[in-house]
């Protein structure tokens, strides 16, 4: 889908594929066919955001992956021109593409009492990348964090299923307090929720565009 400059394509579950002059990837997981990416952002260790079998379908020698910190184990031995590790605040840039990230973490959704799913002391991130001058923020696996009130975006890839991220009802909040131009559901389908909650999120939100794709 053509979305402000660039085009956009969820592939399921938080991969999407984000092309403009370059071709990059977020967080491949249950990829149908091949592809070459540039750049791949890979927001934190769990099976379903660093799947090696699914970067083996978009990586090539020519690839940059940019993950956080506790990826460098799970992302060892891939041929790929360099492997970035990045911690929330920290910047990177590969060509005209600019990748900032950002924390990404759980508030309120627990595994256990007293112990979330996503701690902020792991450091998960979420991602702005700046492509032919288009912002776009990918969340990653995160409830609504004092962080966000510091996300100037464009396009804002909110997770909405509840039980590991926010509900739809905190992902509407999220996307009033960034206010991008268009919010885009994400992290439904696969692991946990359906559709039917990024058509939830569409009804809340009233500040930007939502596209669900």
């Amino acid at each position: 889908m053509k979305l402000l400059n660039l085009d956009l394509n969820r592939l399921g579950h938080d991969t999407f594929r984000i092309a403009g002059s370059k071709v990059l990837y977020t967080d491949p997981y249950q990829l149908s066919k091949r592809d070459s990416a540039d750049i791949v952002t890979v927001s934190h260790h769990h099976f379903d955001h660093l799947a090696v079998e699914d970067l083996l379908k978009v990586v090539s020698p020519k690839t940059v992956i940019v993950a956080s910190s506790q990826c460098k184990k799970g992302l060892a031995g891939l041929k790929v021109k360099e492997v970035r590790l990045l911690h929330a605040g920290e910047r990177t840039a590969e060509g005209s593409v600019a990748i900032e990230g950002v924390a990404a973490y759980n508030l309120n959704k627990f595994r256990e009492p007293g112990k979330v799913f996503h701690p902020k002391e792991e450091q998960h991130l979420g991602y702005i990348i700046t492509l032919d001058g288009t912002r776009v923020y990918f969340a990653g696996d995160t409830d609504l964090i004092p962080e966000m009130k510091s996300v100037r975006c464009d396009i804002a890839l909110l997770p909405v299923s509840g039980t590991y991220v926010m509900t739809a009802e905190e992902a509407a909040e999220a996307a009033k307090v960034i206010n991008p131009k268009i919010a885009v559901p994400m992290h439904y389908g696969a692991i946990v929720g359906s559709e039917a909650d990024a058509k939830k999120f569409k009804s809340l939100v009233k500040n930007c565009q939502v596209e669900i794709i």
